[in-house]
């Protein structure tokens, strides 16, 4: 039995339009072939492309820290438990699924994103686990956001 290259080709191109970024769900936008870097959409500037304090991935960083602010202490790749004992509770908090929820045998621990508030200061974005729930909790993205808008 063999399949025809248009139906191979079809399956991966539908496959890779459900990935995309932290920026992407947060600015509104959906899969871009441009890396986040790059993006200047975004109403926070374009990404600073930063990596986690172990240097196993690179993380987005949004506009600039402000002088004493909470966000001045968190590094990505810092867990979400740390990051409370640092700086305290959000104010608010949100889950949701990427698209990677959809890739076979996808086995990494971004399956779902968790964002929080921080009222005053901004914006900071976790892993939220696997597709059974284990794993996660990692910050990927912080944005500084004094206004808060970075949570609508």
């Amino acid at each position: 039995m063999s399949i025809p290259v248009s139906a191979l080709v079809a399956v991966a191109a539908i496959a890779l339009s459900a990935c995309g970024t932290v920026s992407d769900k947060l600015a509104g936008k959906g899969a871009s072939a441009e890396p986040a870097a790059a993006s200047s959409a975004s109403p926070y500037g374009p990404a600073r492309l930063v990596k986690s304090r172990d240097g196993r991935f690179d993380g987005e960083v949004f506009g600039q820290a402000s002088a004493g602010g909470k966000f001045a202490k968190v590094q990505i790749g810092m867990e979400f438990s740390e990051v409370t004992n640092l700086i305290g509770a959000p104010a608010n908090m949100s889950r949701y699924e990427t698209g990677k929820r959809w890739i076979p045998f996808y086995y990494g621990n971004d399956v779902q994103r968790m964002q929080t508030l921080y009222k005053g200061d901004g914006c900071l974005v976790f892993t939220g686990g696997n597709h059974w729930g284990g794993g996660g909790n990692e910050l990927i993205a912080i944005y500084h956001d004094a206004a808060g808008k970075c949570f609508e």
